[in-house]
């Protein structure tokens, strides 16, 4: 992501009501805190955004105790959609078989549209999430096998 990028979403959330903004471009995620009793601007740790930047990224985290199986996790905070719009099936159930890039899911934030895919083939386990529940990043969302 390009500081120009940065730059930009910084000067969103210092203009908006916005309380945090996390966007994820690539390897990079940069998490931005505006601070509603702060007239001037958002708040902005750039120790946590330089541990953003420098952190690798991880589709899936393996479970302790379940060798073999992983979660999936949500790479950004928003509005989970199990389906690709109202009405639609959902992308997976569980029980289902994916393949590696997969849609699994989609997250909504600020009317941007995330899909979120299989980052294994396998079978998906469980799902820990329901259709329309506000998701955080890093929040487990299934688990596949």
């Amino acid at each position: 992501m390009d500081l120009h990028k940065i730059k930009t979403l910084i000067e969103f959330v210092g203009r908006s009501r916005v309380l945090e903004l996390t966007v994820q471009d690539g390897g990079t995620t940069v998490r931005i805190f505006g601070n509603s009793m702060q007239a001037t601007g958002p708040s902005i740790d750039a120790g946590k955004i330089q541990q953003s930047l420098n952190a690798p990224k991880s589709a899936a985290q393996p479970l302790g105790d379940n060798k073999g199986s992983g979660i999936v996790t949500a790479p950004i905070s928003g509005l989970l959609h199990r389906s690709p719009s109202p009405g639609a099936p959902s992308f997976v159930e569980a029980g289902d078989r994916v393949e590696p890039g997969q849609g699994l899911c989609i997250i909504e934030a600020m009317k941007v549209f995330s899909t979120v895919s299989a980052p294994k083939g396998g079978s998906v386990l469980r799902i820990l999430v329901s259709d329309g529940e506000e998701v955080e990043a890093g929040q487990s969302l299934m688990e596949i096998a």
